[in-house]
């Protein structure tokens, strides 16, 4: 999951948002450990009906809470099979918290919550099929085609029939998260918008996938998305945030200009680091994600500095003193930029960035060439080490 700052509102979020799983974490499940909701006996009253109903649907709110990796993790990376355990337990658990939903709005049909717990099904059917829960395609793809069956289809039931149909052909075209999986929907997106060209909500999608090419490093089609929401009829604020989103891509391939003064006390300034290769580092300690990246940043980080390997934090914590913890408790002893101000920090609005962790890396002449890092970070600072400076 990666902590991202919305800009725009986002209509009907909870029927059109993309399917994007970047860091493999599902919601959280709790139906095994939710106690059994009793049936009521037939000569239950209205006033007990309503509070079994009242219960129910607290449980299933509890169950829908996203769940906390491993405290290990924190510590120490996990292997791929730790992970894929992990993600293939949070698909079972989707489906669990789904049929929980399921079960409260068959047996509380007027209850005011029965529609919502209708989404919430939907919700959860989609994330373990995305976690790759195959056992509920059907129920899913039944819970999808259901609306095209009513004669009185709404007009907002056509768009969010349109919608699934380009999910459905975009996890067609690989896993959700891959290149192909997003160059499908974004095909799909565009088609949407000339069919729905009066829809607020297809500039929500569009806004959403920018986000992920532009944490992608997915240049080009970032642009394209960028351009089209600019010259759309969104709020001005929205499309300073699309503009922002692609300022990043300003960066890349040219010196990188950055100077500061470390939370220790000490001067940095890249230009001066020239001859070494340089990682920086925006993430925040109440960032799980960040922090479970952390063991591999370190890893990296004692392996290859006495070979000319620097990293340089950039913060968005809002408390110093708590950022002082996690440093001493991890000995993280790179310098550290830090202003209190997490998003509204000056160097992440001047860098274009819209989520944490985002990892860049910059060559020995001080260029930068690389806007996502993550993985195989060792392999990328090696082969940058090994090139030659003349």
């Amino acid at each position: 999951m990666r902590y991202t700052m919305h800009l725009i509102p986002n209509c009907l979020l909870a029927q059109i948002a993309l399917p994007i799983l970047i860091c493999q974490v599902a919601p959280r499940c709790a139906a095994a450990e939710a106690a059994p909701v009793r049936q009521p006996a037939a000569t239950t009253t209205n006033l007990a009906g309503s509070a079994a109903a009242d219960l129910a649907w607290k449980q299933l709110q509890k169950a829908l809470r996203p769940p906390a990796p491993p405290e290990s993790w924190r510590t120490n990376s996990p292997a791929q099979e730790d992970r894929e355990a992990f993600n293939k337990r949070n698909g079972e658990l989707a489906a669990e918290v789904a049929d929980m939903a399921s079960a409260f709005y068959t047996r509380f049909p007027n209850h005011p919550k029965a529609q919502e717990a209708r989404q919430r099904e939907l919700e959860m059917r989609k994330t373990a099929v995305q976690l790759g829960n195959v056992k509920q395609v059907a129920r899913l793809n039944e819970l999808q085609d259901a609306p095209a069956k009513d004669t009185q289809t709404k007009p907002e039931d056509g768009f969010l029939l349109r919608w699934r149909s380009i999910e459905r052909e975009a996890m067609k075209s690989g896993p959700a998260g891959s290149p192909a999986f997003f160059d499908e929907l974004q095909k799909g997106v565009f088609a949407l918008r000339k069919e729905f060209p009066e829809r607020s909500e297809v500039h929500d999608l569009m806004m959403q996938l920018l986000q992920t090419r532009s944490q992608e490093g997915e240049a080009d089609k970032a642009r394209a998305l960028a351009q089209t929401l600019i010259e759309s009829s969104i709020p001005e604020e929205a499309k300073e945030g699309a503009r922002r989103m692609i300022r990043k891509f300003d960066f890349l391939g040219k010196p990188i200009q950055l100077k500061f003064t470390a939370v220790d006390g000490r001067e940095v300034d890249v230009e001066k680091m020239r001859g070494k290769v340089v990682l920086i580092d925006f993430w925040a300690s109440w960032c799980g994600p960040c922090m479970i990246e952390m063991p591999k940043v370190k890893a990296a980080y004692e392996k290859l500095q006495p070979q000319g390997f620097e990293i340089l934090g950039i913060n968005l914590d809002e408390d110093k003193a708590q950022l002082q913890r996690v440093l001493t408790t991890a000995n993280m002893t790179w310098p550290q930029c830090f202003d209190g101000r997490k998003w509204e920090s000056p160097l992440v609005s001047r860098f274009g960035i819209m989520s944490i962790p985002t990892v860049w890396l910059i060559d020995k002449r001080g260029v930068l060439r690389d806007l996502n890092a993550r993985g195989n970070l060792v392999e990328r600072v090696e082969k940058l080490l090994q090139e030659k400076t003349e």
